[in-house]
């Protein structure tokens, strides 16, 4: 067989001659032979070109991104650090919100009675977040009954009926709701510890749930009767949870111990009662989130419609302000050994073997020739960027000279042999560009700030970008 062999500039000749062929009028705008061969300049064809083209096609992008000058480890001293113990994992869960509110409360639980260490149960309160989550969309569909269904509410609550991710605001309410136990007391399963099958199967039966909800009441069903029907698919919902996380615990005995692991007391609790004497603190009015949205005005406050877990709770309230002023209310929190829910855009330059945060880290631009040169604000405002995922603020290192910090650290919950330690280290700059979200305590709010929640807040849509569920 005779074999036919094309230069690259026969296979341009041939291909222009089928774009030729394109139809009369057809509109401007598509790439034509012409654009094609002008813009294919931009790969030149050199020895860099060629250098970088072999090493990219078996490495990744990452890997050959790492910028060799900054490729010492960074100093690991804190100046001021909140005292912890132990390390969590949500495993292969979006259940990061969970995980870090509750951090923020048993290191506050340790250090109060001295505990050898502690973990509440994240799967109680799980339980609990995907049962009001699926009440909250089923509630919803009753109360949008009547928009067409094309609406953007109603369809954005079908995109949305239920997800393992949240924000501290489902913390608080489920937690005043419904009162924490000790790990032990309600251990973890594997649909709790991998969550995409069982969330996969929820959400496809209440958006069944939801449809038959709105023909019930295009069909004339009363309120009555269909907050019946709503009781009855919730039935439903708790059964499959049952199934997978087990049925939450209603009473249970623990044993305290003290930093000697010597036994102090042992007691049959609730729920409520385990957290009334153990934490007892009024969750929903004693802190406060705060952000920095530079798409917004600051100095505003900002509610985030049906941006919550709990129907019968509060929607997401939040505090824009600029990140120096969110600096100085984490630096406060942290020197009186108060640990913060805190939140980020953490794929952003993450070095997973030093479990560092920088900016430096990686050179992309030097490595694809380009220049990547949005700001903050910009880099939301196209989707480029947006808090991810959920922290324990608990540590800072700041310049004795300057008094400003140098850099930060949070517990992660991705397990102890992630990052430094079970956790990772940001540089201050980093902080700046890719730090979003803060939950402080009021007592740490300079009284400036706490006035502006007398304001009444400007309404979010719950489908703006800027709001996903951190996981």
């Amino acid at each position: 067989m005779k074999r036919i062999f094309l230069t690259a500039a026969m296979a341009a000749f041939f291909m222009g001659s089928l774009w030729a062929q394109e139809p009369a009028g057809a509109p401007e705008g598509g790439i034509s032979a012409e654009l094609l061969e002008e813009i294919s300049k931009g790969y030149e064809h050199d020895a860099d070109d060629r250098a970088i083209r072999n090493a990219l096609a078996g490495t990744s992008i990452a890997t050959l991104a790492i910028n060799a000058e900054n490729a010492a480890m960074i100093d690991t001293h804190f100046s001021d650090r909140v005292r912890t113990k132990g390390i969590t994992d949500q495993k292969s869960s979006g259940r990061c919100w969970l995980f870090t509110g509750l951090n923020v409360l048993r290191a506050k639980m340790i250090d109060k009675y001295e505990l050898p260490g502690m973990e509440f149960s994240q799967n109680y309160i799980f339980f609990y977040d995907q049962l009001e989550k699926a009440n909250l969309f089923l509630q919803g569909v009753i109360d949008t009954k009547d928009l067409p269904f094309e609406d953007r509410k109603v369809d954005w609550l079908f995109s949305n009926p239920l997800s393992d991710g949240g924000q501290f605001t489902g913390v608080s309410n489920l937690i005043v709701k419904y009162g924490v136990v000790p790990a032990e007391a309600m251990p973890e399963t594997f649909q709790s510890d991998n969550t995409s099958q069982m969330a996969t199967l929820l959400k496809l039966k209440l958006r069944e749930d939801g449809l038959v909800l709105r023909d019930a009441a295009a069909s004339g069903a009363s309120a009555k009767k269909l907050q019946k029907m709503k009781v009855e698919q919730l039935s439903e919902i708790y059964r499959m949870l049952a199934l997978c996380l087990g049925e939450p615990v209603k009473e249970f005995e623990w044993t305290r111990c003290d930093k000697d692991n010597n036994i102090v007391s042992r007691k049959t609790y609730t729920p409520k009662s385990f957290y009334d004497e153990f934490i007892g603190e009024d969750l929903e009015n004693n802190y406060v989130m705060i952000m920095n949205d530079p798409c917004r005005e600051y100095g505003k406050v900002y509610e985030i419609d049906y941006d919550r877990h709990v129907y019968d709770g509060h929607n997401w309230l939040y505090i824009n302000l600029p990140v120096e002023r969110i600096k100085e209310m984490a630096i406060a929190s942290i020197k009186d050994n108060t640990a913060m829910y805190f939140s980020c855009d953490v794929g952003k330059f993450y070095d997973r073997k030093k479990g560092v945060l920088d900016i430096a880290n990686f050179d992309y631009e030097s490595l694809m020739g380009v220049t990547f040169g949005m700001d903050k604000k910009q880099r939301v405002q196209t989707h480029a960027s947006g808090s991810s995922h959920a922290m324990t603020l608990i540590a800072v290192d700041v310049c004795p000279e300057s008094g400003k910090p140098v850099k930060w650290m949070v517990e992660n919950s991705w397990g102890p042999a992630s990052g430094y330690k079970g956790c990772l280290i940001m540089t201050d700059e980093w902080f700046n560009e890719y730090m979003f979200r803060l939950v402080v305590e009021k007592k740490y709010v300079p009284a400036d700030v706490l006035e502006m929640l007398n304001q009444e807040p400007e309404l979010l849509p719950a489908w703006d970008p800027m709001f996903a569920p951190e996981q």
